[in-house]
C-alpha cells in the first residue's frame, strides 16, 4: 500500500493526472464484481490505474497504450516495482498508431480528452460483446457543465470536445451508457 501512496504524492508532485481515488475505487470495484480478466487501456501514463486494476485477481491482463516516451519509462518502473510485468503489457505509442486484434472485457479511456469520440470509434471493435468502455474525467474539474469565461483558448476546446463526447454516447444508437458522478466523471458503455 506504501508505494500507491507513493505514486499518487508523485503524480501530484509533478501534475500527471490520474484517477481520482473515488473513481479508482468505483472502477476496481466493478472489476472484481463483474469478474473482468481482460482490458484495454488507452492512456497509461505512469501506470496507476493498470497497476491497481492488475493488483486485483493474477489473472487480470492489461494492455495499456502510453505515447509519451518519459511517462512510459515511469510506468515500465512502477509496473516492475510492483512485480507486474506478467500481467501488463505497455505498448509505448500513439494509441491512433495500434492495432489490436484481441477483444477484452473492459476498455479503459483515459487519454487526450480532446480524442475520446476517436478512440471509442477506433477501439469498440475489440470490445467482447458482453463488454463495458468506461470512461473517465467527464466533468473535467468541474469545467463541462461549467460556464466558460476565464478559460484559456485550448481549455475551451477540450471542454467542447468531451461536451460532444457526452453528446455522441448519450445519441449512440450502437452503445447504452450511463453516466456516474464519481470521481472526475465516469461513463460505462455497453452494447444495446
Amino acid at each position: 500500500m506504501v508505494r500507491i501512496l507513493e505514486i499518487e504524492r508523485y503524480a501530484k508532485e509533478h501534475n500527471i493526472p490520474i484517477m481520482e481515488k473515488e473513481g479508482i475505487e468505483y472502477l476496481t470495484n466493478y472489476i472484481q464484481e463483474h469478474n473482468i480478466r481482460s482490458i484495454l487501456e488507452i492512456g497509461s501514463a505512469i501506470g496507476y490505474s493498470a497497476i491497481q486494476m492488475a493488483r486485483i485477481s493474477k489473472d487480470i491482463h492489461i494492455t495499456t497504450i502510453e505515447r509519451d516516451e518519459e511517462r512510459y519509462k515511469e510506468a515500465i518502473q512502477n509496473i516492475q516495482d510492483f512485480k507486474l510485468n506478467h500481467q501488463i503489457d505497455i505498448l509505448f505509442s500513439d494509441a491512433f498508431d495500434v492495432e489490436l486484434e484481441q477483444e477484452y472485457d473492459l476498455i479503459f479511456i483515459d487519454a487526450a480528452k480532446s480524442q475520446y469520440i476517436k478512440f471509442f470509434e477506433k477501439f469498440k471493435h475489440n470490445l467482447k460483446k458482453t463488454g463495458v468502455i468506461f470512461s473517465d474525467n467527464l466533468k473535467f474539474h468541474g469545467l463541462v457543465e461549467g460556464t466558460n469565461q476565464n478559460l484559456s483558448r485550448n481549455v475551451k476546446g477540450i471542454v467542447r470536445k468531451l461536451r460532444n463526447y457526452i453528446t455522441f454516447l448519450k445519441e449512440n444508437q450502437e452503445f447504452e451508457t450511463i453516466f456516474l458522478d464519481i470521481g472526475d466523471g465516469i461513463s460505462i458503455s455497453w452494447y444495446r
